[in-house]
């Protein structure tokens, strides 16, 4: 049975399709943070926990060891102060409570938090122009780090 070009691009566009829409992303202003948790993922995806431990530690992504110090990242250097420790924070949040945490701090502890809100557009006022609507990390990019603080376990 032979195909022509025609067909196989149709198939793959019905593909592509049909991917996004069983992965679609919830968009940052549609994440509901309800007692303290989202329960569900952002992407409909599992995260990721190697990705996610490589964008936990990335300075132009996550840049979570700004803040935190965590043992299982010894490797790198300048682990922060600022934030907890959070060797066994996997313990001590569920992943849903994680994900509310990563998504939006702010919206977890207080306004007064340094931690930003990865996935939130609710950022301060004085941003630059360019990042204006713009979140810190995607979607995915949270999931694989609540994967990844999953891990943190004592």
């Amino acid at each position: 049975m032979v195909f022509s070009t025609r067909k196989w691009l149709a198939a793959g566009a019905a593909i592509v399709a049909t991917t996004a829409v069983a992965y679609s992303e919830t968009a940052p202003g549609d994440v509901a943070i309800e007692d303290g948790v989202v329960t569900e993922s952002l992407t409909g995806q599992p995260g990721d926990a190697m990705a996610g431990r490589a964008t936990f530690a990335d300075r132009k992504l996550g840049n979570c060891l700004a803040c935190h110090a965590v043992s299982d990242q010894s490797e790198q250097l300048f682990h922060g102060e600022v934030g907890p420790e959070l060797d066994g924070v996997g313990d001590r949040w569920s992943t849903e409570e994680l994900r509310a945490i990563v998504v939006n701090s702010k919206a977890i502890f207080s306004d007064e938090t340094i931690m930003p809100g990865f996935y939130s557009l609710d950022v301060g006022v004085h941003v630059r122009e360019d990042l204006v609507g713009k979140t810190i990390l995607t979607a995915q990019q949270v999931e694989d780090v609540v994967a990844y603080l999953a891990t943190l376990k004592e």
